[in-house]
Formats: C-alpha cells, structure tokens, sequence
C-alpha cells in the first residue's frame, strides 16, 4: 500500500535528518581525534543528560554534547507534535514513587490511576517508552498524554517506567529496572488499588524490547504469572538478523544509511557486540518461549522492525502461547503519534486500548 501522504514531508526531514547524522559523526570522530583540542573539565565523568538539562553540555566531550542536542532536540520535536498533531491526555490522577533496589540504578515510575479505581482493585499494565534506548522518558509529552488516555479509556492502572538511558547506563541496567519495577508493582500491589492477578506489561519499540525481556526474566526467575504483553513496533532480535531494509528502500532511504543509524542503536545500548545474541537482549533469541503470557503486536509497513514483529509472533505461537500480530499498511514507526491528523493512529489506539480491556476478564 502506498505510504500514507501525511509522512511526505516528514520523509523529506527524515532523510535529511540521517545524512546529517553521517556528517555530525564524521565531525565529531575528527574533533575527538584532533590533537591541539583543549579537553573539557568534566570529559572523564559519566553524565545523565536529558533533553531537559541545562546548557548545552558545557565541560562535555563531543560525543556528550552532541548526546545534550539530541535530547532537547527530540523533546522539541515531541512536544511540537503533540500539539500539531496529537491528542492531549484527560486529567488523571498519578502518583510518583521512586524504586532503590539494591544491585539496581534508582529509577522512578509513574502510576496512572483510572477513574473508579477507589471503588476496588483494578488490572494495571508496566509501560515502557520509546527512543532507541538513548532518548525519551515519561516527561516527554506524547508519551504522558498516551499513557493518560489509555489509563481513562481501557479503565487499567498504567505504571510508567523511567528507566536509564544509553550510552551514560547500558544493558543489562534497563531490564533490571524494569524487572525490578514489576517485582515493586507485585508488591505495591494492594496499596495502589490494583489486582496483581491482572497485570501485564507494554513497550514501544526500545520500550518493547525491555517489556519483553521482562516476561522472559519474570518467568525464569518463578514470578508470578503475567496477563499479557502488548508490543507495539517491537526490536526483539539486536543482531539485525530480522531487520527489513526493503521497508526504508522503499522511502527512498539508501540500505547503508539506514543499516549504519540501527546498528548505532545497537552499540548505543549494549557495552560488547556479543550481547546481541543474549537472549535478554534479543528476546527473539531466546532458547524457548513457552510458558509466556499472551501477546498483541502492533507492526508498520514502513518500519524495517516490521520482521522484528512477524518474527516474535510466529515464535510465540510456536511455543504455544496466544500471539497475533498486526500490520498497519501505509504507516511508519512513529505512526501512533499522530491521532488528531491519521485515522490510522486512532485505530492503533483503539486497538491498544481493546488489547488493555483483556485484562478485565
């Protein structure tokens, strides 16, 4: 199906956007490299920037300056789409709390409680964001206002999950926040209204991945059962075996710049190559997935993660446990942004939001 005409220009950014990656990069390996350059006071410390921070990376080495732009970059970006394109979340009560666990970077996360949840325990989902692992986090608006209106339209209490982003924290720190997260949720179970026997998990993209490793790591460590996983353009397999590079062929977008900026995810997100065969890592890798819980997945026909999706579905099936995935024809990764201008995007959240309701019954 063609591409829906709404990502024309956003094509013609994008694009843009990834041969200007190829010159930053090749700019910022010659001034690393560069033998009369004055290091930074701070070049040797490890840093958390979000897009939030303050200057733009005073004291930092240039891959942590350019790291700096790039988040206030991406927040912009999001924070103008939301009001462009988006639909503003409904009022809904959220509680913060903050998880120290021992072994375990401290993390905070964000409940989204539902209308009618003082009146008995309701299901909840543990949510993680996207961003390629090195950008987002819960403040970021389309992600807030996602969570907000699936919490009111699906009645379910949505834990948000602001884990550590890469390069400053690598794998395996994520997952085990986010496992963490859910072991905190299990417990804090009674206290914030919700029914453990209905909670699952969800992730988009980055987001998906962890989600997914978290039912592997729930099930291996003897957890106790989960609902449901919904996976929404999910990279489950890090080796790139599964990438579909047809779809960006297919934008106009040359193989090699588009290989060049999914392996840079890859390296952002794991310290060594090898990881990327570990079955916490690429949960597609995994020896088996039997004994994991049901799962929807969410695909785009112009996402080269489309196989990632087809992928995990088969292989849940094949193990038996309940899978289906979906295709969105026409749409590209980022397509659920866009509900005030793609019909598409409101039915992918209609689709979530049916998914969600499962953990009613």
């Amino acid at each position: 199906m063609p591409l829906d005409p709404f990502f024309a220009e956003r094509l013609r950014v994008h694009r843009r956007y990834m041969f200007d990656q190829v010159i930053t990069g090749a700019r910022v390996r010659a001034a690393s490299l560069w033998p009369f350059r004055r290091p930074g006071a701070g070049e040797n410390v490890t840093r958390s920037l979000t897009p939030s921070s303050g200057a733009a990376g005073d004291g930092l080495a240039p891959h942590a300056r350019a790291r700096a732009k790039h988040r206030r970059a991406a927040l912009g970006w999001d924070r103008t789409q939301l009001r462009e394109h988006g639909i503003a979340g409904p009022d809904v009560r959220t509680s913060e709390h903050r998880i120290e666990v021992d072994g375990v970077v401290p993390f905070r996360v964000r409940v989204y409680h539902p209308a009618g949840a003082d009146r008995g325990p309701v299901p909840a989902v543990l949510s993680f964001f996207g961003g390629a692992f090195r950008i987002g986090g819960i403040d970021y608006p389309s992600t807030d206002a996602a969570h907000r209106r699936r919490a009111a339209d699906a009645g379910v209490a949505v834990v948000a999950v602001d884990y550590a982003l890469a390069p400053e924290h690598r794998y395996p720190v994520q997952i085990e926040q986010g496992y963490a997260a859910l072991r905190w949720l299990f417990a804090q179970a009674e206290s914030l209204g919700v029914d453990p026997e209905r909670i699952g998990v969800a992730g988009t993209s980055a987001g998906a991945n962890i989600a997914a490793v978290v039912t592997l790591l729930q099930r291996d460590r003897g957890g106790p059962a989960l609902r449901l996983q919904v996976l929404e353009v999910p990279v489950v397999d890090l080796t790139g075996r599964h990438l579909d590079l047809g779809a960006t062929r297919a934008l106009g977008i040359p193989s090699v710049l588009a290989l060049r900026e999914l392996r840079s995810i890859a390296r952002t997100y794991l310290a060594e190559e090898r990881h990327a065969r570990d079955a916490y890592a690429s949960p597609l890798r995994a020896e088996t997935h039997a004994g994991l819980p049901p799962a929807v997945i969410l695909t785009a026909e112009y996402d080269p993660l489309r196989r990632d999706g087809d992928a995990y579905g088969g292989a849940l099936r094949d193990a038996g446990v309940e899978a289906s995935v979906v295709r969105y024809q026409g749409g590209t990764h980022d397509t659920a942004l866009f509900g005030r201008s793609l019909a598409s995007a409101r039915r992918w959240h209609d689709d979530v939001v049916s998914a969600l309701r499962r953990l009613h019954d």
